[in-house]
């Protein structure tokens, strides 16, 4: 006898919500139906798959090893269901594409419309946030696909490049650094650097581009966000690296903040992040990932 997928997802939404009354409640059955179908599930499995205590569920080892199986089984699931209904009609219906923060407000404004001109039938889902979220996302089946910055090391996942955005020194005007051409990439680390939060990959790609080793999260200033870091810049609080991209669309714009370029590296090559289109590897939506990557690529 094998789990039924409804017992799987019941024991998922349980993980996510964390009781029996939320998980039932997003599964849209009454709290008993689903605490049936977990038993049931944990006779199949011949384990407890969850401990309950008074308030709270916890996953025992055999229910956190059965969450992360569910998770793809339920993801492989969906995509047959949405491949069988969109069969032969790609980018059409529903698609869930996730995009860091730093690439979301200076990409998806100049190719979005040329996206639903080209395909007219897309419903876009859209999601912000870390790349290691969106990551997580594709995996667990909760995204389709996601634009993200390389390098980044992520077992399971395929990608198709959009185009490459190089990375520039910004500092504020008067400075030092502001007063060069160009930034040399093997530097000695300011002392007055500000970086963005740890989490984005923005801040290691900009780090490693200049051979400078990531700081503690006490030795620097840090930033939530690019239009935060510009801020900090301008008030003169520091220097910093910042995605052409970003520039180029207007994000220092009034501001006292100069960017010059990074000297070309022994490589022959600017320090540059690479753009692509993520997706989990074997999905079904992997051809349309490709054609969502050809339709948002950097002119």
């Amino acid at each position: 006898m094998l789990p039924t997928l409804r017992q799987l997802q019941y024991l998922k939404l349980l993980a996510e919500h964390g009781s029996f009354s939320r998980a039932a409640e997003a599964a849209h059955v009454s709290q008993p139906a689903l605490s049936a179908g977990v038993q049931e599930l944990e006779k199949v499995l011949g384990s407890p798959v969850v401990e309950r205590t008074r308030g709270a569920v916890q996953l025992t080892a055999v229910g956190a090893e059965a969450v992360k199986r569910a998770e793809d089984v339920l993801a492989r699931t969906e995509d047959l269901v949405e491949a069988a209904r969109n069969a032969g009609k790609p980018l059409c219906g529903r698609f869930r594409l996730g995009v860091i923060p730093t690439i979301a407000p200076f990409l998806l404004p100049a190719t979005l419309p040329r996206l639903k001109d080209r395909h007219p039938a897309l419903r876009l889902f859209l999601r912000e946030d870390l790349t290691p979220r969106l990551v997580a996302q594709l995996k667990s089946g909760q995204l389709d696909a996601a634009v993200i910055a390389l390098p980044y090391e992520a077992a399971g996942i395929d990608h198709a490049r959009i185009g490459y955005d190089e990375i520039l020194a910004a500092a504020p005007a008067g400075h030092p650094l502001a007063l060069a051409e160009t930034l040399a990439p093997a530097i000695s680390r300011p002392s007055d650097l500000i970086l963005l939060e740890d989490g984005h990959c923005l801040r290691d790609q900009a780090l490693a581009a200049i051979d400078i080793e990531t700081p503690r999260g006490d030795d620097v200033f840090a930033a939530s966000s690019l239009h935060t870091l510009v801020q900090m810049i301008d008030a003169g609080l520091g220097v910093s690296f910042l995605p052409r991209m970003a520039v180029t669309a207007g994000l220092t714009q009034g501001s006292g903040v100069v960017t010059r370029p990074i000297s070309i590296s022994s490589a022959g090559l600017p320090p540059r992040r690479e753009i692509v289109v993520a997706w989990r590897a074997g999905s079904s939506r992997a051809a349309e990932a490709r054609m969502l990557a050809e339709a948002l690529t950097l002119n």
